[in-house]
């Protein structure tokens, strides 16, 4: 499976969804293409198994930094969650961009509220922990930063800003989230 996945990304790097199809992914990967349909009957659920297996792999990551964070300082939560989900989608930025792109073309509604209940299952427990801190409604404060963390990253790459302009608002989103949890601490 991983020959398939990785073959459908050089795929979709190469032509995008219009240049990929199950044939172009089987001769890649050196299957079959009567393989490639026992798994995936179309491209879309090709691509559909791709994202899944990136939000399943970013959301394992994103639970064992909160798992390693648990009981610290807040701030440090917080640049331990910035830092692991900036680090997941620029380790591979090419990818990132790919399946950003993908995605707009399939109904991946399940697929990102069963990632979002993952993540925020994690997240919101790592916050609740927090060893300086204590939240009147940790799930709102979660929702806002991760909505804030998630869609900064997210509008990051698709503007496709340069690695200098990338790092500004990576830096800028820490404040960010920094200034709006003390702000709580004030409220």
């Amino acid at each position: 499976m991983d020959a398939i996945f990785e073959a459908t990304i050089q795929v979709l790097l190469k032509g995008g969804m219009q240049g990929l199809t199950t044939t172009r992914v089987a001769e890649r990967a050196g299957v079959s293409v009567g393989t490639m349909y026992q798994y995936f009957p179309n491209k879309q659920a090709l691509v559909y198994g791709l994202n899944e297996r990136y939000l399943d792999k970013l959301a394992a990551r994103i639970e064992a930094t909160c798992e390693a964070q648990s009981g610290a300082p807040l701030a440090q939560m917080i640049d331990a969650l910035i830092d692991t989900y900036w680090k997941a989608k620029t380790e591979r930025a090419d990818v990132t961009r790919a399946l950003y792109r993908s995605v707009a073309e399939l109904d991946n509604a399940a697929l990102v509220h069963d990632f979002a209940a993952r993540v925020d299952r994690a997240t919101e427990a790592m916050l609740a922990s927090a060893s300086d801190a204590v939240f009147a409604d940790v799930t709102r404060t979660n929702l806002t930063l991760a909505a804030v963390i998630y869609g900064t990253v997210r509008n990051a790459f698709e503007r496709g800003l340069s690695s200098q302009d990338a790092e500004a608002l990576r830096a800028e989103l820490g404040q960010m989230c920094h200034a709006y949890v003390a702000a709580l601490g004030r409220d």
